[in-house]
């Protein structure tokens, strides 16, 4: 269940704290293939199944990057605020790929709240994210991502 906010200013009050962990989400060979074209990174590793089943990885892996583009999806998982007018990716603080992310696996976020301080331009909060990759005992990614809340 998400964790329901009325305003942005509440997560003032949840600094160091767990958000949540969401639902898991079905990495595709359709995704990556679209992600693959979106960046014209076209390596063998995630658009060749055939080849990259004979690889390191016993089969094609999602990009890395593919995979923090979740982060949104992650917190929308578990983290609702009702008096938004926007919600703006700032940043990223850290982000590391300790595990590949074999297509046709489930990853899920656990988030946690970091830091929130109110700027100028709107709460600047940074979540702590943990990929979890099901059947996994490490992290697929864990990452630090900066969001504004106006």
């Amino acid at each position: 269940m998400a964790t329901q906010l009325s305003k942005p200013a509440d997560l003032l009050g949840m600094v160091g704290q767990d958000v949540g962990t969401g639902e898991w989400h079905a990495i595709t060979q359709h995704q990556v293939n679209i992600f693959a074209d979106a960046t014209h990174d076209h390596q063998w590793i995630h658009v060749e199944p055939e080849r990259a089943a004979k690889g390191p990885y016993g089969g094609p892996i999602a990009h890395g990057y593919l995979t923090l583009s979740f982060c949104p999806v992650f917190l929308d998982d578990v983290l609702k605020i009702d008096a938004v007018t926007a919600a703006v990716n700032y940043g990223v603080n850290r982000v590391r790929f300790p595990a590949p992310v074999p297509v046709g696996s489930r990853i899920r976020g656990h988030v946690s709240l970091v830091s929130a301080k109110q700027k100028q331009a709107g709460l600047e909060c940074a979540f702590g994210i943990l990929v979890e990759l099901e059947g996994s005992d490490r992290p697929a990614c864990v990452i630090e991502t900066v969001v504004i809340y106006r």
